[in-house]
């Protein structure tokens, strides 16, 4: 690990402190192998003057909820020293009352939670105070022996701390032990099993011990032929399964939950090792990476129900060994290991999953590594359920916001570019969707930023990219429960007469027969899914065609009655299929400012009153459309197949 200090950034924050605490936070955020979302923890103590005048010495130490890699100046929260070490002194300390009166020692009532390591970092006598749970120096602690491999790599120095529960108890411990101690004579602190904490009076010193120390245990790793695996052969991903077993997961969850394979090489390899099972049983990496990934993963064979049932009963038996009266956490894995195929990260939101996949592609690593060293150790399972069911990891998630209506399901749109499909996507992940957008344009792939949406190119007349998006979306998503059909185009005016046998095949092609490819192949996926539906994107012309339309309106009619059979065939499935038909939307791409004024001036009518050529006199948006189509696919409709719907402001023709 290599030092990213720059001298040009750092004089930037002109001496102030804590803008130099935000600095090296951030140097240590963006190393992964130092600290995953959150982990971790700075400090820095500094002089300033209260409202009477008097001077204080306060913490400003990272607040609950911020994360390393992107922390301000707000994410610091500011608490008396002198209140951190009377709290010192106390024989105990319950962790509730801990945070209690950290919070009534702040300065700025305004600011987060102080850290649960804020004792610790006031009793250590320096001004730059780093923490962090580097992979590399825990990968050593977690072995058989590892204190004292410990103690050999970094010597008398560098203080060693077995492991202790975070929060009051550590800083007590660390505050006793250290009692007449010479910090200056220290380069360090290690916590077993849990991270790394250097210290100095210059932010620089500090920062640079912290990769000095973390680089010592990567060369000690490499110099022991310590390696993470990786294989060349590609993985056979069988799509269905995984569709199979994120549905099983989501019932042992009580909700539809979001699953995400890791088919990189070092995971399918780690997958594919003949005691994969056994070495991934032993523990997490950390004890704080518990409260995202349990303290295990599942080991998928071919019966994964099976696997299921096995790993709810282990948990089960775990909770009731080792529970003092805490309520028992659902019992679903977090993550799974798949041979051959890789693993697989298990989550409410893509966030959540990221955050899994993340912690457990480092967890696999560190195994591996440790194995080379004589084994896997991590802690015993007494400590890792204190930490999963700590009163303050728990209050965390009473604190969980209410969940949006569709929060986990997984919804594919086509057409999702521009028009009414994008803004079909958008009112799916406000919804609380994720969403696989499909389009044939290429802009397809970056148009939406949002974690929550694969942007996917795809000609869906042409089945083999129809299957190649649908395994990229299962592979991403963990399956399908909601489908807006809706791609298509719409040819130039031509009579029956002068009809273009090439122009009427192609929208035939595109707006019915492309329909039917799609909902096909989506047909197993929809099956597995979470009160599955379909919306199909009609049009006004099956009840109201025009001269001149003939090529279009013939496909969205036969489009229509593709539906109300799908409607009849799957509803036994408990798919419902409903169909929704827009008329005079006019912010999409196939309405120009020029083609709108033209056509307003054929009827004799300004731009608005061509918009709002009406019965109500409203003008209706893709938004509009977008979310009909989203209520249809929700609750409100679930006692609702095989209808139509017009959403045109009420068209005198149809009406």
């Amino acid at each position: 690990m290599k030092s990213s200090w720059n001298s040009k950034e750092a004089k930037k924050c002109k001496g102030d402190l804590l803008k130099l605490r935000v600095y090296t936070s951030c140097l240590l955020g963006k190393e992964e192998d130092l600290v995953l979302h959150g982990g971790g923890n700075t400090s820095v103590k500094i002089k300033e003057k209260n409202i009477f005048g008097e001077t204080e010495e306060l913490l400003y130490v990272k607040g609950s909820g911020w994360d390393l890699a992107t922390i301000e100046e707000a994410g610091f929260s500011p608490v008396k020293l002198k209140a951190l070490h009377r709290l010192a002194e106390l024989d105990t300390l319950s962790d509730m009352d801990m945070v209690k009166y950290q919070r009534m020692a702040l300065t700025n009532p305004s600011a987060p939670n102080p850290s649960v390591e804020a004792i610790l970092h006031g009793i250590i006598p320096f001004t730059f105070v780093d923490h962090t749970h580097a992979d590399a120096v825990v990968t050593i602690s977690n072995t058989p022996g590892g204190e004292q491999k410990i103690r050999d790599l970094y010597g008398p120095n560098m203080l060693i701390v077995p492991y202790v529960m975070p929060g009051f108890i550590l800083a007590k411990a660390i505050y006793e032990q250290t009692k007449g101690l010479d910090w200056s004579q220290l380069d360090g602190m290690v916590l077993m099993n849990h991270g790394v904490f250097t210290f100095d009076h210059d932010p620089r010193f500090s920062y640079e011990k912290m990769i000095l120390i973390v680089s010592m245990a990567e060369d000690y790793l490499k110099k022991s032929g310590a390696t993470f695996p990786r294989t060349k052969k590609k993985p056979r991903v069988d799509t269905l399964k995984l569709a199979q077993i994120r549905r099983e997961v989501s019932q042992m969850w009580g909700a539809p939950i979001l699953s995400k394979l890791d088919h990189s090489p070092e995971s399918v390899a780690f997958s594919n090792l003949n005691d994969a099972k056994k070495i991934s049983n032993r523990g997490p990496l950390t004890p704080d990476h518990i409260i995202r990934t349990k303290r295990t993963p599942i080991f998928f064979t071919k019966n994964h129900q099976k696997n299921l049932n096995t790993f709810k009963k282990q948990y089960e038996e775990y909770f009731e060994k080792y529970n003092s009266g805490e309520q028992q956490l659902d019992p679903a894995p977090r993550w799974g290991i798949l041979p051959g195929m890789g693993s697989v990260s298990f989550g409410p939101s893509m966030k959540a999953v990221k955050i899994i996949e993340d912690i457990t592609a480092h967890t696999k690593k560190a195994i591996c590594q440790a194995e080379h060293l004589g084994g896997w150790k991590a802690l015993g399972k007494k400590d890792l359920f204190e930490m999963e069911y700590w009163s303050l990891e728990q209050a965390k998630l009473k604190k969980a916001k209410a969940k949006k209506t569709m929060q986990g399901k997984v919804a594919l749109v086509t057409g999702a570019a521009s028009g009414i499909g994008k803004a079909c996507v958008e009112s799916l992940v406000e919804e609380g969707a994720v969403v696989a957008a499909l389009d044939i344009d290429k802009k397809i792939n970056s148009i939406f930023p949002q974690k929550e949406v694969l942007g996917l190119q795809c000609d869906i007349s042409k089945t083999k990219e129809i299957s190649r998006s649908l395994k990229q979306t299962i592979m991403h998503f963990g399956g399908l429960d909601l489908l807006i059909t809706n791609a298509g185009i719409f040819p130039k005016s031509s009579t029956i007469a002068e009809m273009d046998n090439k122009l009427w095949e192609k929208s035939l092609n595109i707006n019915m027969t492309s329909h039917q490819q799609l909902l096909q192949q989506c047909l197993p996926y929809l099956e597995l899914g979470f009160d599955p539906a379909v919306v199909i994107i009609g049009s006004k012309n099956v009840y109201a065609p025009g001269p001149g339309a003939s090529a279009y309106s013939v496909a969205k009619a036969g489009l229509t009655q593709l539906g109300r059979i799908a409607a009849l065939e799957l509803g036994g499935k408990g798919i419902r299929v409903n169909i929704l038909h827009p008329n005079a939307v006019y912010d999409t791409a196939l309405w120009s400012e020029e083609l709108l004024k033209s056509r307003a001036k054929h009827y004799g009518l300004t731009v608005q009153e061509y918009k709002t050529n009406n019965v109500l006199k409203a003008e209706v948006t893709s938004k509009d459309v977008a979310n009909m189509a989203v209520a249809m696919l929700g609750p409100l409709f679930s006692k609702i197949t095989g209808a139509q719907l017009p959403i045109d402001g009420g068209n005198i023709r149809v009406i």
